[in-house]
């Protein structure tokens, strides 16, 4: 077993010696094992990479802080809750606030001292941080999509019940941070779920609507693809073993898009997510931890073994995946009105950071952080059944908004620079980056900081060949470990060193095909090097409305493995078999 499977095993169900890490006053760290196990309580230790050298030759140790993450099934949350999590954000941490890909905020450079008061205060909102991290279900992604609010709203309440089944059962979170008693002689909490060292590895569930799969639901460890026939939700298709993260130089790791194993009714999404999740628990690889994932599991087992496992566990047959169809896997900008009479405004949020004093593309400073505040009481006030979704794009959807309203909220963006996706280009709109340094202790390369000034000059390209307006979807990851879902970017930088980059190239728009390596550890003039000269054949050769990844695709400029694609049912197929 691996040091991490010890720590769990000790830990008295995540409890360790927290307590006496958060009172030592003579350093800003915690003890090394107490490190492994906040993360079930939602945090990280990081500290400033920046300052890291400054500080060893001053004799000091390094500026430790806490990245704190919170748990928010399908990124909702009410207008009074997004003011309360602002207010913690300005008192508490550094940068804002942060939207994560898995519809989580997340607070960065939270002192140790400070850490209950912003828990308690996060309990305080109505919202909290258990399993936001860990080897444990992590929170549970959501489409965000705004126009059909009848099937959104059924979808979100099954991934939110799903998510509340699947926590774990210890209240060794209540103890520490909202000091809570411990009942005397009551011994270790069960947990039928997880057992007594938890998952070998963290899992990650969600729940796509197509035809928009903003979720990139082959990405997960377990997906559940909405059926929607005759305007209702009939249940879902079941994908298993998606997964990002890779190590470089480690051909046993590597990305994988899950696969579709069956079709459950809503009332049996719980039982099949606990097969799986259990199946995982008890045959996952807890000796070697890069190799313990869902995906690495069925891949050494075989996905129809494991399906049977699963089959067995849950008490019944999965019948075969019903059809369906995505169009794409970004955001939907502006405002939309859904069948219910409501508007919905998708606002772009750079790399999810919500600070103000930003540049935006145009090089403008804007005041996200005050104008969505401004938002946001307008909304409270306004007492109706507005609400904010976090996309997993990292952007927001101000949802639900009376027409009377919408004036209002216009004139807002447009003062604090909340509008950008106006003026965006479609490449700067739908790129993603991981937050990558200063805080991240994996990265290896510059991702969010680097974001801007490196789509500014793929834009020039872009220009140069006349093809300024193409969508193409870039990600930037600061390591390959893939929290910006790389690896289904049709452009991807992922890092290897300080300014150098692993050029990935491929992936189609719909989050259904794995990009491929076209260019090794290479720095930013090479990057651009190798992008000029297939901008300028995409520009001259591509058939009509050909996407930047199909056409790399299809002139064979990358080679993509067959088991790194999945097909989509054309839609000619739908039509004929379910009607319009």
């Amino acid at each position: 077993m691996s040091a991490v499977e010890s720590i769990k095993q000790a830990s008295r169900r995540l409890r360790g010696s927290l307590l006496q890490s958060l009172a030592d006053p003579v350093t800003g760290a915690l003890q090394e094992d107490d490190q492994t196990l906040i993360k079930y309580h939602g945090s990280y230790q990081q500290d400033d990479r920046d300052a890291r050298e400054q500080r060893r030759l001053a004799k000091l140790e390094p500026a430790y802080s806490f990245m704190i993450r919170t748990r928010t099934p399908g990124g909702v949350v009410t207008p009074a809750q997004w003011l309360k999590l602002d207010a913690i954000a300005t008192t508490f941490a550094e940068r804002g606030l942060r939207i994560t890909t898995r519809q989580a905020f997340q607070f960065h450079g939270v002192v140790k001292t400070g850490l209950k008061a912003t828990m308690q205060a996060i309990n305080a909102a109505l919202i909290d941080t258990l399993a936001a991290c860990g080897d444990v279900n992590r929170n549970v992604a959501v489409a965000a999509n705004p126009r059909q609010s009848r099937i959104h709203a059924a979808v979100y309440a099954q991934a939110a019940a799903l998510s509340a089944h699947l926590l774990p059962n210890t209240r060794a979170y209540y103890e520490i941070w909202l000091d809570e008693e411990r009942v005397a002689g009551s011994g270790e909490e069960s947990e039928p779920i997880y057992g007594s060292a938890y998952l070998p590895r963290k899992f990650k569930i969600g729940f796509a609507v197509p035809p928009y799969n903003d979720i990139d639901v082959f990405a997960q460890d377990l997906g559940f693809i909405a059926i929607v026939e005759d305007g209702e939700l009939r249940g879902y298709n079941v994908s298993i073993g998606g997964g990002m993260g890779a190590t470089h130089g480690d051909p046993e790791t590597y990305p994988r898009l899950g696969d579709a194993i069956g079709f459950v009714a809503p009332e049996q999404v719980i039982a099949v997510a606990e097969a799986v999740v259990t199946a995982q628990r008890d045959y996952g690889n807890r000796a070697v931890r890069k190799r313990a994932r869902l995906k690495y599991t069925i891949d050494d087992r075989g996905l129809d073994w494991f399906k049977t496992e699963v089959e067995r566990r849950a008490g019944f047959s999965l019948p075969p995946p019903r059809p369906f169809a995505f169009r794409h896997n970004g955001d939907r900008f502006g405002w939309v009105e859904s069948e219910d009479g409501l508007a919905h405004l998708t606002l772009r949020i750079p790399a999810g950071r919500i600070v103000d004093g930003a540049l935006d593309g145009r090089g403008e400073s804007v005041r996200h952080l005050s104008g969505l505040r401004e938002i946001a009481r307008l909304l409270d006030a306004d007492g109706g059944a507005a609400e904010f979704r976090l996309t997993p794009n990292q952007n927001l959807v101000i949802a639900g908004v009376n027409a009377d309203a919408r004036d209002a909220i216009d004139a807002l963006a447009a003062q604090y620079g909340l509008d950008g996706h106006r003026s965006a280009s479609p490449l700067r709109r739908h790129a993603l980056a991981c937050v990558a340094l200063p805080t991240c202790g994996l990265a290896m390369a510059e991702a969010e900081r680097y974001l801007p000034d490196f789509v500014s000059k793929v834009e020039a390209l872009l220009a140069r060949h006349g093809i300024a307006d193409a969508p193409i979807h870039l990600r930037i990851s600061g390591c390959p470990n893939g929290c910006s879902r790389p690896y289904l970017g049709e452009i991807a930088l992922v890092g290897k060193a300080p300014g150098r980059y692993n050029l990935m190239l491929g992936a189609d728009h719909r989050g259904q095909r794995l990009n491929a390596l076209y260019r090794e550890n290479i720095d930013e003039a090479q990057i651009l090097a190798a992008l000029d000269p297939l901008f300028a054949r995409y520009a001259g050769d591509r058939r009509p409305d050909e996407r930047f990844g199909d056409f790399l695709v299809r002139n064979a400029i990358v080679e993509i493995p067959e088991r790194s694609a999945r097909k989509n049912i054309p839609i000619e197929r739908i039509v004929a078999e379910t009607g319009p």
